[in-house]
């Protein structure tokens, strides 16, 4: 089993290769006081709507009691939540970002993100494949859990898309014959 530290460098290492190689359109890590992290994958994160409500992403992961390796207040890694995978967890000006690592061809293909809505929010399908919190009631778009993408070492695109049972949403990343490690990316902002 590789050393936490030694795990959190490597995530961070192959999630910084594939973003820096995106370009400058992917949203900025930064500190936002609207975002309230569990300590624990198991407990997720807290995240804010346009109208002022509050939804939680839960991370549903083999080693749901991994503890966050915080590095700075707005960028956490968790170091082995499932076989050769981990999750960097990054805190944006409007969200999160659940980076998914994929270190190797025994990591699991599906990951799934259990999302506790506010009353009067729902998820609708959206046509890009992501999904929007929508108010009920007005029928106006106050969250985005934007279509993710996925990107191997050599900067290839990996086919990923979502699944939606009930108010969990599940990852699918088709990683077979990737370049490891491979990231994929659950974005979600109000």
């Amino acid at each position: 089993m590789r050393h936490a530290r030694d795990g959190a460098a490597a995530a961070m290492s192959a999630a910084s290769r594939i973003l820096v190689a995106r370009g400058k359109n992917e949203p900025q890590e930064m500190e936002n006081p609207d975002v309230a992290w569990g300590q624990r994958a198991r407990d997720g994160v807290w995240v804010p709507t346009r109208d002022g409500q509050r939804i939680h992403l839960g991370i549903d992961v083999a080693a749901a009691d991994t503890v966050a390796h915080v590095l700075r207040p707005s960028l956490r890694v968790f170091v082995g939540v499932d076989v050769d995978t981990d999750i960097v967890a990054q805190t944006t000006d409007s969200g999160v970002r659940l980076l998914t690592v994929i270190h190797g061809p025994d990591a699991p293909a599906e990951f799934r993100f259990p999302v506790s809505l506010a009353d009067g929010l729902a998820l609708e399908a959206m046509p890009s494949g992501g999904y929007d919190v929508v108010h009920l009631r007005y029928g106006a778009t106050v969250g985005r859990l934007y279509n993710p993408w996925a990107s191997d070492s050599m900067f290839r695109q990996v086919k990923a898309d979502y699944t939606l049972d009930g108010t969990a949403v599940t990852m699918r990343v088709q990683h077979t014959d990737a370049f490891y490690p491979v990231v994929a990316d659950p974005h979600y902002s109000r």
